[in-house]
């Protein structure tokens, strides 16, 4: 039981990737907001089929849901939406690797958000690690004086932003599994993802009947790419929850960083983008902060 945490978050990692990739690709022709739906709409009947198995395996009822759960999960949601849509935002920016990495700054910023809002005290090594992480995305977000690249801090402050949102789901899903207290910890998980999942298609769809309509036709009509994105979506998901029942969002957080070698090898096998020395550098700095972040 004690390395299982780690067995789900790889697997994760490797699954929300692909995910990734797939709602890269979307977003050429739906738009940032419409491939961003993509992984919660299709991952929804995914998640109910996950939940429906998980049941029947434990033979357990439906754990019955709390006020404290709920608000948990409804914040990380409604975070996670936000998140993936600058994620995706940032990627149509600047390459797949690189904007992975950006938003892999998400343990430092709990760090600086603890600070600044609940006047956490940071230790001199946890300063020296958001030095060295910060001086890792400065190196790979400076703009290039002979490229056409110049002027990149906005793909910079989307990616930042994005692992500053995702960083706060991933502590409010956990917050969620734990409240909810179910007799296993897989019906918890898994409940909490079908919640999290319902909120975010709920709120979504909502949005797009009133503000965009002609979107919401084309995920349809997209159906089966999108199909393949919102199952590796709730995968993914499904893995990350089952990590976070079992240990604290910070190491799951810490291991999950191995996202970015996926990401790399990704991007240089689907997307033929490489990867300039100074990226490498700076990708090496911000693992190095967060590492050392976490151990201090």
């Amino acid at each position: 039981m004690q390395w299982l945490w780690a067995v789900f978050t790889v697997i994760a990692s490797g699954g929300q990737v692909l995910r990734n990739a797939m709602q890269k690709e979307l977003t050429a022709t739906l738009g940032t907001v419409g491939a961003t739906h993509v992984r919660f709409l299709f991952g929804l009947p995914f998640s109910l089929l996950f939940l429906a198995l998980v049941l029947g395996a434990t033979r357990l009822p439906f754990p019955a849901l709390n006020g404290t759960m709920i608000a948990w999960t409804a914040a990380a949601s409604l975070a996670q939406i936000a998140a993936t849509a600058l994620l995706l935002a940032a990627m149509q920016a600047r390459s797949f690797v690189v904007t992975t990495a950006y938003a892999k700054t998400e343990p430092v910023q709990v760090a600086i958000f603890g600070l600044a809002f609940l006047g956490d005290r940071v230790t001199p090594g946890q300063t020296a690690a958001i030095v060295v992480a910060t001086a890792g995305v400065l190196i790979m977000s400076w703009p290039k004086s002979n490229s056409a690249e110049a002027f990149s801090w906005k793909p910079a402050g989307l990616g930042i932003d994005s692992g500053a949102l995702f960083a706060i789901a991933a502590i409010g899903y956990r917050g969620g599994i734990l409240a909810l207290a179910a007799p296993n910890f897989v019906v918890g998980a898994t409940t909490t993802l079908v919640l999290g999942l319902a909120i975010q298609v709920a709120v979504l769809t909502t949005y797009l009947v009133v503000a965009d309509r002609p979107v919401l036709m084309a995920i349809f009509r997209a159906w089966r790419p999108s199909l393949f994105a919102g199952f590796m979506g709730a995968f993914a998901s499904q893995m990350w929850y089952l990590a976070f029942a079992l240990e604290t969002a910070a190491k799951v957080r810490t291991l999950a960083l191995i996202e970015i070698l996926f990401a790399q090898v990704l991007s240089r096998n689907l997307f033929k983008q490489s990867l300039a020395s100074r990226d490498a550098l700076g990708i090496g700095l911000i693992i190095a902060g967060v590492v050392l972040l976490l151990n201090s």
